[in-house]
């Protein structure tokens, strides 16, 4: 707790008399009795402002979240500085829609439970200040939440998943394999040695101008190479998997942005279009991309189920495989997870999308 104090005097707090303000705008409810414990958890890891209260058993009671997509779409990424203003003008507000909707008031919270790393530093900082401050008027607990670690264990808010299982996150901002053996006890199988997979194809679909695209116009980097895939064929190109000799779990994705960019370079001069013109190839580049993409996470995923096979750290039948992260969502990807799960009599789960993305139930 000494740590965390220290690093949220880096950031400016949320002055007491806002604090207050928030507190009395709440109408308590001495009636009501609730027989569960209630932890209100708060998201503010990177782009997404999120809270929720959830009880003890997993029952999400209310919550509330504001995405910043839009504002990051126009400026081309995330700019950490523009990511702070946003979850500072929005904290508060999203924090009293998710106890207003679960009808709990500040003071029949148990615990507060905040998002402390990884990810960019000035957006966790608006989330702990606000939590910090929180607690200290309400004299709470306060939890800190590691972000992948929430990701790891959402999945059993809505399967019956039994430890040990394995963990595969792939995001924006992350990408690793773990062997999951309890709440707080993980076994780090692999991670990108560089970028991570969502990084990746969010920067080739800026690199491809898909934002000028009349059907990805509103769409993250991600989702538009996905919706572009379905109309496209792979190339016939030499465009290998990263890392197939390498003899470990690691992942690798920068070596395939600059692969794509010399061949989205090529494309331009041959249709003799300049660099930010939509290319008439723009879907097959974007059906590649996706195809490898997806081969190179399965085969390490491959190569951990075995392993942990091997090793007797997964049962030999019936092993479970969340997979969980914005990146996720893609279906291409999931679909080729579940050749892998199939093939090696294990069972693939994924949390809801909207479970797979950054939110404030997880971390509750």
């Amino acid at each position: 707790m000494l740590m965390l104090n220290k690093t949220a005097g880096v950031f400016s707090k949320p002055s007491k008399k806002k604090i207050y303000e928030f507190l009395r705008s709440f109408t308590f409810h001495p009636e009501k009795l609730f027989l569960h414990k209630l932890v209100l958890g708060i998201e503010t890891s990177c782009d997404d402002t999120a809270a929720a209260v959830v009880d003890e058993t997993g029952n999400v009671l209310g919550e509330a979240i504001h995405s910043q997509t839009e504002v990051h779409l126009k400026t081309g990424g995330i700019i950490p500085p523009v990511a702070q203003r946003l979850h500072r003008e929005n904290i508060q507000r999203i924090v009293q829609e998710a106890l207003a909707t679960s009808r709990v008031s500040p003071s029949e919270l148990s615990a507060i439970a905040t998002t402390v790393k990884p990810g960019l530093a000035l957006s966790l900082g608006v989330g702990l200040s606000f939590s910090l401050q929180l607690v200290d008027q309400l004299k709470k607990p306060f939890i800190p939440i590691h972000h992948m670690e929430a990701h790891a264990l959402t999945i059993r808010l809505t399967n019956k998943v039994e430890f040990p299982f394995l963990v595969l996150l792939i995001s924006g901002g992350h990408c690793l394999l773990a062997l999951v053996q309890g709440v707080s006890d993980f076994l780090l199988l692999g991670k990108s040695l560089d970028i991570a997979p969502g990084d990746m194809l969010d920067k080739v679909a800026r690199r491809l101008s898909l934002i000028k695209h009349p059907e990805c116009s509103t769409m993250s980097g991600g989702k538009a190479i996905e919706h572009l895939a379905k109309q496209g064929n792979t190339l016939p190109l030499d465009f290998k998997a990263p890392m197939q000799r390498a003899k470990n779990c690691d992942f690798s994705f920068s070596g395939l942005q600059n692969i794509v960019g010399s061949i989205i370079m090529q494309k331009e001069k041959e249709e003799g279009i300049e660099k930010g013109q939509i290319l008439a190839s723009a879907a097959d580049i974007a059906a590649t991309i996706q195809h490898t993409t997806a081969c190179h996470i399965v085969k390490r995923t491959h190569r951990a189920i075995l392993f942990c096979k091997q090793k007797a750290l997964l049962p030999q039948t019936d092993a479970v495989l969340v997979v969980s992260g914005g990146v996720a969502s893609n279906l291409y990807i999931r679909k080729a997870l579940e050749i892998v799960t199939n093939a090696t009599q294990c069972t693939l789960l994924c949390p809801p999308p909207r479970l797979c993305t950054d939110n404030g139930i997880m971390v509750a």
